[in-house]
């Protein structure tokens, strides 16, 4: 699939300093305007996806955050609006949840997932083995270089 105009990578962490959360805003504001392509449909607020484990971390639930960005309002002004209703993670936390979703995939309860997805795409080839790498490969953009 390629990169959708208007979504950012799950690395992206302008948002509250967090992995993935400008990357769900961005979701929830394309669906809103009809924009968000149908491939993206299948995993969208799920709590076993990003979008559900990102929420249940900050014990938010989907809904209410989709409903918040209907509302209007900033990047800022909906995380602000987040980390009031639900949890404002400290520098730990916050490296704990980057961490926890930067290697999604690796060996986990998803890894097979993971695999049948690259399958699906095509891609069984390819070497991608979190989430955000087999998103950053399908949307036509180079991971970053594996952290040692």
């Amino acid at each position: 699939m390629p990169a959708v105009p208007g979504l950012r990578s799950p690395y992206d962490k302008s948002i509250g300093g967090l992995h993935h959360l400008g990357r769900m805003l961005d979701k929830i504001r394309l669906k809103l305007a009809g924009n968000l392509p149908p491939d993206f449909e299948r995993n969208y607020g799920l709590s076993v996806g990003l979008d559900g484990q990102l929420c249940g971390f900050l014990n938010l639930k989907f809904a209410d955050v989709e409903a918040r960005v209907q509302a209007g309002g900033t990047d800022a002004e909906v995380a602000e609006w987040m980390f009031t209703q639900g949890m404002r993670p400290n520098r730990t936390q916050t490296m704990i949840w980057n961490e926890h979703s930067r290697k999604l995939g690796l060996n986990d309860r998803i890894s097979s997932y993971l695999q049948q997805l690259k399958l699906e795409a095509g891609m069984g080839h390819v070497t991608a083995n979190t989430s955000f790498d087999l998103i950053e490969l399908s949307e036509e953009r180079t991971p970053p270089p594996p952290r040692g």
